[in-house]
């Protein structure tokens, strides 16, 4: 072998050695953390008190009639929007021929913001929204503007105040004699915008 040959050997073999040094291991200090996480959807959960809206009987032209709904949120997000979705059914009772006019048009629903206890019979208290029950009758709208501003708190409560007020119309009414009007309303909660966590 010649000195040629023995120096590419040797210069290869230091070239081998210094690969298996750079590709070997070394001891170093290290450390680990973690962190989980878990995405929990908060609730929305409205519920009302009374379930249903007190009977209002032997009801004629110019009477009224004043009624409380409380909405309690039970959920673990606060309510921004409520809105209201209502389904009127008419029932002609007396057995008399159709009606030639809509009963709906003449019961009169104000949304009240309360200022004591006998509401609007004593004046004291402030009509935020009047409309009718024909304009209500299969609609939905928001309320929570108008009447709860910025809607239900979790855990919280809101009372919706509601007169219901037979318009006299100082004409024969004696169509609408023994007529009943079945109410649903459908009270729906909303979120409000996302935020950062």
């Amino acid at each position: 072998m010649g000195t040629r040959t023995k120096l590419g050997l040797g210069v290869a073999s230091a070239a081998l050695g210094l690969a298996l040094i750079g590709g070997g291991t070394f001891a170093y200090f290290s450390d680990k953390a973690e962190t989980t996480g878990a995405f929990v959807n908060g609730t929305l959960d409205l519920n009302t008190n009374p379930t249903s809206i007190t009977a209002i009987n032997d009801f004629k032209p110019g009477d009224w009639a004043n009624r409380t709904i409380t909405l309690k949120n039970d959920g673990s997000l606060d309510i921004a929007k409520i809105s209201l979705s209502t389904e009127n059914t008419i029932t002609n009772r007396d057995g008399a021929s159709a009606n030639t006019d809509d009963l709906n048009k003449y019961i009169r629903v104000y949304f009240l913001k309360n200022a004591g206890t006998n509401l609007v019979s004593s004046g004291s208290s402030e009509i935020i929204y009047g409309t009718t029950l024909d304009q209500l009758n299969n609609n939905t709208e928001e309320i929570s503007t108008q009447v709860f501003g910025n809607g239900v708190a979790k855990n919280g409560t809101k009372d919706l105040y509601v007169q219901f007020q037979f318009i006299d119309n100082n004409e024969d009414q004696n169509q609408f004699q023994g007529d009943a009007i079945a109410i649903k309303w459908t009270f729906e909660g909303r979120q409000g915008a996302g935020q950062a966590k």
